[in-house]
């Protein structure tokens, strides 16, 4: 393993901002490189603006906020979506731009129907709401793209026992919901989760942290690397081309998600099921 060197690019788009203006900026760095993504979209209404609620339940999440400068990543139209400002829907207002990213060689995965939501109150949620979104999601994914998406990457990295045994109603081919050292079969699901790895630009600073990620390559190995289109699409662009380089100065290639978890199916993987914990630089507890 640690002869390997593959990196996998998770792009997480929570938004309308970071759908309208961050994708189209990741695919002009991603073409510049020459490398894939594994896009995974929320579909449904931005309700952004229903964060306030964590800043005042959670002094962690306003420390988080004020730290990765989040007007300058979400925008203040954004931090309005869904109290002063109705919610815009975000991939399945824009079809055309979901079918450009398949079209310029990248995956496209889902990742919600209401990020906000999931983020924010799937803790106190029954399986009828969670496969509610699920199923809603699903139709505008079909919708826009004309067929199902083979993966599931959880909003904030958040799951629930609940989540878990909805998960198994639908024909996903693997999944990517946790930030665990390494994959491993979900147990419930029979499903590979190839987790994200490596921190995120949020965590570490934005791009004073490249060089803690960087490093994080050096020894080699099979990783995955979060990505925010509203970060990496957005004020961090020129970070995220940085680690692009540093990342071929080591060696690496980088695969789609889809191709890191065929090549885990032909081994043998652990299954376990997930477990949480509160990792540097994020405000709540997520999967691992």
């Amino acid at each position: 393993m640690s002869e390997r060197r593959i990196l996998g690019l998770k792009v997480d788009v929570d938004t309308r901002r970071g759908m309208e203006r961050g994708v189209p900026s990741l695919l002009d760095t991603l073409g510049a490189f020459h490398v894939p993504a594994t896009f995974f979209l929320s579909f449904g209404p931005d309700n952004s603006g229903k964060a306030v609620y964590q800043l005042l339940r959670n002094p962690r999440f306003l420390v988080k906020m004020l730290r990765t400068n989040a007007p300058g990543l979400y925008g203040f139209r954004t931090a309005l979506y869904g109290t002063l400002l109705p919610a815009p829907m975000i991939a399945s207002a824009l079809p055309g731009l979901c079918r450009e990213i398949e079209a310029r060689g990248h995956e496209v995965e889902f990742h919600a129907w209401d990020h906000r939501a999931w983020q924010d109150t799937l803790s106190r949620k029954g399986g009828a709401w969670i496969r509610e979104g699920f199923l809603r999601g699903f139709a505008a994914y079909e919708e826009a793209l004309g067929h199902r998406p083979r993966a599931f990457g959880a909003p904030a990295w958040l799951l629930t026992e609940e989540a878990v045994g909805v998960l198994r109603e639908f024909p996903f081919e693997y999944l990517s919901c946790t930030r665990a050292a390494a994959p491993f079969v979900l147990e419930g699901t029979g499903l590979v989760e190839v987790p994200s790895d490596l921190p995120c630009l949020e965590e570490v600073g934005g791009r004073n942290g490249v060089p803690r990620i960087l490093s994080a390559l050096d020894a080699g190995g099979v990783h995955v690397l979060p990505v925010h289109a509203e970060a990496e699409g957005g004020i961090w662009r020129d970070a995220f081309a940085e680690i692009l380089r540093g990342a071929s100065e080591r060696g690496y290639a980088i695969h789609p998600l889809s191709r890191i978890a065929a090549d885990c199916r032909r081994g043998v993987l652990p299954g376990r099921p997930f477990r949480t914990a509160l990792l540097p630089g994020r405000a709540v507890p997520c999967a691992i």
